[in-house]
Order: C-alpha cells, then sequence, then structure tokens
C-alpha cells in the first residue's frame, strides 16, 4: 500500500501537468523566460529575465529590476502572436512564438528606434565551480562633466549568483543581476529601460575589471584601498544648490488637464512642499515614484505636499499619454506638472544652479524656501543606501512639520 501511494502522487502530478499544457494549448508564452535585447545598432546584446503569465483571458509581461517586477497592462496572445504594452515607458513587446523561442522587438515608441527582442525557455544555470568572493561596496574612479570622482560600486552575492548597483549622482544602474561562469561575472540589466551589462574579472590585485556593453573598461577597489581614496562619490546634497536661499521656491506650470499650479496657490501656504523634476522617460524617475507616493500617503495629513515638475519630449507635452500612464502606474495623487523638454531644465529652474541630474528634488520648509536639494536616488537595487537615504528624507519631513508655520501679516 505505501508503494501504490508513493506512485499516486507523482502521476497525479503529471496529469495535472497535461491538462494545464493542454488547457493552454500545444503553444504557450506562458512562463519565465531568458531574453536578449540588441542596442547600439545591434552590436551589443543585453540579456534579462522575462515572464508571461496568463489570467482573466489576458496575457501580462513581466520584466524583473532585481526583485521588483515591471508589469506589462493586459496583453493578447493569438495564432503565436505575441503584444504587450507597457505605457509606463511608452514601450510594447510584439513578438512571434515558434516552438520555444520568442522572437521580435521591443518597440520604445518616440524614445527611439525598437530594439531586436528575441528569447527562449529559461533554462538551469550550469554548475559554477569554484567562486571568488566580490560582495561588499567598491569605489569606481571616474572623471566626467558632472565633475564626479567616483562612483560606488554595491555588490550582493550569494555563492555564483550576484545582484549590484551602480550608484552615480544621478542615480543608479537598476539591479545589475548574473552569476560567475568561465572565470568571470555576467551581469546585466534591462526592465524595460536602461540596457547595460558587464563582465567582471577579478584582477591579482584584488581589483576588479568592469567592461561595460564589451567596450569600456572600468576599475574597481574595495574601499581599503588606497586607490579608492581619490574616488569619493559626490553626496546627493552637495550637488545642486540654490543661488538665492533666501528666496521662496518658485513655479507656476499647467497640470496634466491643463489646469494652472503655482507656488503661490493656497494649497501650499504654510505647508511642508517636496518639488520633484523628473520625466516620465527617466528610470531614476520611476524608481522614485513610489517613495514619493509612499511619503504623500504619510504625511500629506500632516501638511505635506508634493508637486512633479514634469520635462517631457515635445510630442509628450502636447499629447501627456506617457505621463499619465506613469501616473497611473505608481498611483501619484499629487500635482504632476508639464514645464518643458528635459535640456530646459536648468532655464526653467533659473533660481538653481548646477542641475543636471533626473531626478531631483528641493525639500521646501512651510516658509517656501528650500531647506535642501537630493540630486538623483538609490533605488533599491542598492540595498542599505536606499533605506537609509529613505529613513534620513523621512526625518527630515517630520523635522520640518514640526516647525512653527511662519507668522503672516
Amino acid at each position: 500500500m505505501k508503494f501504490m501511494i508513493r506512485l499516486f502522487v507523482p502521476v497525479f502530478a503529471l496529469l495535472a501537468l497535461a491538462a494545464t499544457a493542454f488547457a493552454q494549448g500545444a503553444a504557450s508564452p506562458v512562463g519565465v523566460w531568458d531574453g536578449v535585447v540588441s542596442v547600439s545598432n545591434n552590436t551589443i546584446e543585453i540579456p534579462f529575465r522575462f515572464e508571461v503569465v496568463a489570467a482573466n483571458g489576458s496575457y501580462r509581461g513581466y520584466f524583473f529590476d532585481g526583485d521588483v517586477k515591471v508589469p506589462s497592462q493586459p496583453g493578447a496572445f493569438s495564432n503565436g502572436h505575441l503584444e504587450l504594452r507597457f505605457d509606463q515607458y511608452g514601450a510594447k513587446v510584439v513578438a512571434t512564438l515558434a516552438g520555444d523561442k520568442l522572437d521580435g522587438k521591443y518597440d520604445r515608441g518616440t524614445r527611439g528606434a525598437a530594439y531586436p527582442f528575441r528569447a527562449t525557455r529559461a533554462a538551469a544555470a550550469p554548475v559554477a565551480g569554484k567562486v571568488p568572493d566580490i560582495s561588499g561596496e567598491w569605489r569606481i574612479p571616474t572623471k566626467n562633466a558632472r565633475g564626479e570622482a567616483g562612483w560606488r560600486f554595491i555588490v550582493r552575492q550569494t555563492g555564483a549568483n550576484v545582484s549590484a548597483s551602480i550608484l552615480r549622482i544621478d542615480g543608479d544602474t537598476g539591479a545589475l543581476s548574473g552569476r560567475y561562469a568561465n572565470g568571470k561575472f555576467l551581469i546585466s540589466h534591462f526592465s524595460g529601460a536602461r540596457p547595460v551589462k558587464y563582465e567582471i574579472t577579478v584582477n591579482p590585485d584584488g581589483s576588479l575589471a568592469l567592461v561595460q556593453n564589451g567596450q569600456q573598461t572600468l576599475a574597481a577597489y574595495k574601499l581599503t584601498d588606497a586607490r579608492a581614496k581619490d574616488a569619493t562619490p559626490t553626496a546627493p546634497t552637495q550637488f545642486t544648490r540654490m543661488k538665492n536661499p533666501a528666496e521662496p521656491f518658485r513655479f507656476s506650470y499647467p497640470d496634466l488637464d491643463g489646469k494652472l499650479v503655482s507656488n503661490t496657490d493656497a494649497r501650499f501656504k504654510g505647508k511642508v512642499v517636496l518639488i520633484s523634476v523628473t520625466g516620465s522617460w527617466c528610470p531614476n524617475c520611476h524608481d522614485e515614484a513610489p517613495l514619493l507616493t509612499e511619503l504623500y500617503q504619510l504625511y500629506h495629513p500632516r501638511g505635506l505636499e508634493i508637486v512633479a515638475l514634469g520635462f517631457e519630449e515635445p510630442d509628450q507635452l502636447k499629447n501627456p499619454v506617457r505621463p499619465r500612464a506613469f501616473v497611473k502606474q505608481f498611483g501619484i495623487t499629487y500635482p504632476f506638472l508639464l514645464v518643458g523638454e528635459p535640456e530646459e531644465a536648468p532655464a526653467k529652474i533659473t533660481q538653481a544652479e548646477n542641475l543636471n541630474a533626473f531626478p531631483t528634488t528641493f525639500v521646501l520648509g512651510k516658509d517656501g524656501r528650500v531647506r535642501t536639494v537630493h540630486a538623483g536616488f538609490a533605488s533599491v537595487a542598492t540595498g542599505t543606501v536606499h533605506e537609509e537615504s529613505k529613513k534620513d528624507m523621512k526625518a527630515e519631513i517630520e523635522r520640518l512639520l514640526a516647525e512653527k508655520s511662519p507668522a503672516t501679516h
């Protein structure tokens, strides 16, 4: 009897799987896929994980940013043709299923030429053998137009599997995911935006060589390495400044319905206000939006206001389809204003200097003056850096809410 029970369980499981496969049809896109998009005129291939699920008669696709899923709108699969819209990026996956392969394109809409897209059913990772430990925080020396001297390279590792992120002043790369094989780590990111990959080799001196997209080589040093001392990252609160901190922050632009919203409106009088310089095209702004939504829900009843100053492409300024999808995706209920094109930000916000990071968040006290400016945003991919930044922002808001309102005359 014991033998019969043991035999019955796997047979029942196999029958259930067969019934599921039959219900989905012989050819179904449902499942986890190993995807690739080709960028830079099809010269660079970026691997990523992709998933398709079926529910309530429709299909959804998911990109992955580490553990964060980036969902499509409900899509369709018919006669081998799959189409999934990612309205928050104004983009869509269009592909044909043939056997265990998807082949098509990632249509970027107004953001540029489509990326060729292909995928195969996800396969088990091979055994890696002995794996070097690169976990922890590193410094990447850099010299760029923003005046940065170094970036933070934050790595989490479990055996051969690695999740990492490079944090710059304007934000991070998102979660770079991958593993160790053939003497090097291959990590990459594509969540509907920010396609990039790095091949990482451990040098004999303990430093790392990071080859970005098969072209640019970067070096990374442990914090204890003397070479890391000259690669100090720029502090997010020391990058963008106000020309005259004594002046109140001024804005007056239309929202998505064409209604003019200004800093002089009664709703902002005596309130703590966060001004987010953002754009629906900007991946780091997508990273910041959930936190702003959380802060608004938590502190709006106590007197916090948030305003998004949106900088978009000309066609999105005329017909803000993607900004509306961005607002819907993140449950934004504070004003999203249409200000201008991204390169116009310094000319539109003339009170600030060195404004060239998206997002940038201005924190205003109850008197309307800017107390702090935060350049960029550290996403959840940065781990404890994100948590610390979130904790600091909440503490700052709490402190400003506790201040007395300015005297009125």
